[in-house]
């Protein structure tokens, strides 16, 4: 475990900036009346992400190999910091979607709804606690890792 404790720290992290994320956008109303928007501004958190791999990235290149790391350590980094922000994931969605925003999964599905974008069935379906806890350890996954390798590109340097 100890070998992994930078990953550890980060992707507990990146759950805080996630957490976070979520109150900010409800403030705005992008859980409420400004539902249609969420759509849109949610992506912005990619941003955030990026820069918190980048930022976990180089505290593994710093702390654990001496500033010196390959591609594969890092790209190794990054799936480990991924898999732990999967496993987290659950937490993460349950506290938004029950503490932080209780109300989303019906404000959505009934813009959604409304705009006739979806059946009431479909959307119901869809935009509900369940599916996005499927989607964040999916989406943690599948996004997490190709952010690792393209940061792990970025960062890595040469073994003396």
């Amino acid at each position: 475990m100890n070998k992994f404790k930078t990953e550890i720290k980060w992707g507990f992290i990146f759950t805080g900036f996630a957490l976070l994320w979520a109150y900010i956008e409800k403030q705005l109303g992008w859980h409420t009346d400004q539902v249609s928007e969420h759509l849109i501004y949610t992506n912005l958190f990619g941003v955030v992400a990026i820069a918190i791999y980048v930022f976990a990235l180089k505290d593994k290149k710093q702390t654990d190999y001496k500033g010196v790391i390959t591609w594969k350590e890092g790209f190794i980094s990054g799936i480990v910091l991924s898999a732990v922000i999967a496993i987290l994931s659950p937490a993460t969605q349950y506290i938004t979607y029950v503490y932080i925003s209780p109300e989303y999964f019906s404000n959505i599905t009934e813009y959604i709804v409304g705009a006739g974008k979806m059946t009431q069935e479909n959307a119901e379906e869809y935009f509900n606690i369940n599916n996005y806890i499927r989607q964040g350890i999916f989406t943690s996954l599948s996004m997490g890792v190709v952010t690792a390798a393209i940061v792990s590109f970025i960062i890595k340097n040469k073994k003396k």
